[in-house]
């Protein structure tokens, strides 16, 4: 089923999660584990990421830098396939365009096709780092509006390979980032709608947003997205702190603010205690989002099921 069927039949707030792949050369058996443990919130869809490949700086003996190309974490579609067929959930993995051509997304929709996966977000990606060469005859989306109407255009039959024959139109529901505290390359928040505003245009269906811990932020993005003519189903994404690190790890990668009342009470804590602190700040988050009868909330968690279960007992989910 797609995420915005989901949505609309849904009778009460939806919860969803986002997981990432093992390594390259990893075992699955730890992301199996907490497959089995976020199962059980009965979850209608779940995210995969997906990642390009980067660079990373390596120290030479004589003390200079030798660049290495971080190969990206594999699996995406075999995890998916997981989900669908062993859970009976649905998969939502992420398409980006950092590190990919057209041509390479085209073959990707087509593999999620042949797995009977319904659901796709649509994101530019990190910066890693590393620019894939363009071969000769092939092209890359730059910006996620290009990758939506790539999209749009399968669903429609139309393929980067005009001469295809026999090609069908897909049926994908599209999601995209939406970004409270407005997307760092971004001039202002107006303009930041604005883009978002071209992705829905351009075939996008609902937006999951990026993690915050301000929830006046997120209602007053929701208010100016509708003032700006964005009428879609906006979901809140949530990721507990659960180190000291993540009071300056989170607003250094993913360009947040981190109020000054939850840093403070993190940075005075004993490390045995932080998590404990972080999930009863997300608490008071969901507990307000319930109350402001949000379409879902969709937790950031990654490879680690253990705060998600220390919050889900304290709200008694």
């Amino acid at each position: 089923m797609k995420v915005i069927e989901h949505l609309e039949k849904a009778a009460s707030t939806l919860i969803s999660f986002e997981i990432i792949p093992p390594k390259r050369g990893g075992d699955i058996r730890q992301l199996m584990a907490v497959l089995d443990d976020i199962i059980k919130y009965e979850p209608p869809f779940i995210d995969i990421t997906s990642h390009a490949a980067e660079v990373m700086y390596e120290e030479t003996p004589d003390g200079g830098y030798k660049m290495k190309i971080k190969r990206k974490r594999p699996g995406t579609l075999g995890i998916c396939a997981l989900i669908q067929n062993k859970y009976n959930v649905d998969a939502v993995p992420h398409v980006i365009c950092q590190g990919f051509t057209r041509e390479e997304t085209e073959d990707f929709l087509i593999e999620l096709h042949y797995l009977g996966i319904d659901n796709v977000l649509a994101i530019r990606g990190d910066d890693s780092g590393f620019s894939k060469p363009i071969k000769y005859g092939r092209s890359a989306n730059v910006y996620a509006r290009d990758l939506v109407k790539q999209i749009s255009d399968v669903n429609k039959g139309k393929y980067v390979e005009d001469s295809l024959l026999d090609a069908e139109p897909m049926d994908f529901c599209i999601g995209i980032g939406g970004y409270p505290e407005k997307h760092f390359e971004s001039p202002n928040i107006r303009t930041d709608i604005k883009y978002t505003l071209n992705k829905i245009n351009s075939g996008a269906e609902y937006i999951v947003t990026q993690m915050f811990y301000d929830n006046d932020k997120f209602y007053k993005y929701v208010d100016l997205c509708k003032d700006n003519g964005l009428d879609v189903p906006i979901i809140p994404g949530l990721k507990i702190l659960t180190a000291k690190s993540h009071v300056n790890s989170l607003p250094k990668n993913f360009h947040i603010d981190v109020p000054n009342e939850l840093a403070e009470e993190i940075e005075q804590a004993k490390p045995e205690h932080v998590l404990d602190i972080g999930v009863e700040w997300t608490a008071k988050q969901v507990e307000d989002l319930l109350n402001n009868n949000v379409p879902a909330i969709h937790f950031y968690i990654m490879q680690n099921s253990t705060p998600i279960k220390k919050l889900m007992k304290k709200l008694n989910l």
